[in-house]
């Protein structure tokens, strides 16, 4: 079953989503881009900060979503959106600056694609992202296991799950690819309030198309105890509740 996204429901925590994004093109040093692309660009309101980075640019947003390009076709006039799978997707010519924000996470074996994105920069452009690296943390780990009990595990098999790699391993990929490469980690600590926070993150990204796969019948009692488990694993303190969510970031200058 393929699944669809809702952008306002991914949009929740925009602040907190938006924060890796930020840390990962300070450390790109692009002076004067020319074309700069967001593959992945999901709602489109991290894409409009390319445009604030490099005014002079030529700024393409694309994502696979009709969903999130929708929602994006409205965040700014000074960016293209459009609506684009990353797997297959060729540039009519190099790219200056390449972006791709928590998107290869979804894409199975992404290591396979790394040296067609770095043939679409060109010779002395940067290919930088970012791709989550929590997959061993209850808030995934508590989902695969609600996911494996009856009744759910039958109409769960298959669904689509999040995948990354250690740092080191995307820095020996691409520096085999004779790429200059800025490889690391960051672990946040994401402060969030309201009703069941954790499960209202998850359930706008990693988890969603494991909602999605469940008969409406039996969402609720699987959202009830999803929701029960995470409260457990992540408890409200008087200052809110704790998300420790690592990320992990690679920025990469292709050889001249």
């Amino acid at each position: 079953m393929s699944h669809t996204w809702d952008p306002d429901r991914y949009l929740t925590y925009a602040d907190e989503r938006g924060r890796p994004f930020v840390d990962l093109i300070a450390r790109v040093a692009a002076a004067d881009p020319r074309t700069v692309v967001d593959l992945g660009c999901g709602p489109g309101n991290l894409t409009a900060l390319l445009a604030d980075r490099w005014p002079g640019a030529s700024v393409v947003g694309l994502d696979s979503s009709p969903e999130m390009i929708a929602k994006a076709r409205g965040a700014d006039s000074r960016v293209t959106f459009d609506v684009a799978d990353l797997r297959r997707w060729t540039p009519a010519a190099p790219v200056d600056v390449l972006v791709s924000n928590a998107t290869l996470q979804w894409v199975p074996g992404h290591l396979d694609l790394l040296p067609a994105l770095v043939r679409a920069v060109a010779p002395g452009g940067w290919l930088a992202f970012q791709v989550p690296g929590n997959f061993g943390e209850p808030s995934h780990t508590i989902r695969d296991e609600l996911a494996g009990e009856a009744p759910y595990a039958q109409h769960t098999a298959g669904v689509a799950v999040p995948i990354s790699h250690d740092p080191a391993v995307y820095l020996d990929a691409l520096a085999g690819l004779g790429c200059t490469v800025d490889a690391w980690e960051t672990t946040y600590l994401h402060l969030l309030a309201g009703p069941d926070p954790v499960f209202t993150w998850v359930s706008g990204t990693g988890a969603r198309p494991t909602l999605q796969a469940l008969p409406d019948d039996l969402r609720p009692g699987f959202e009830a105890e999803f929701k029960r488990r995470l409260a457990a694993a992540y408890p409200e303190h008087a200052y809110g509740v704790v998300l420790p969510f690592r990320r992990i970031f690679v920025v990469t200058r292709v050889s001249g």
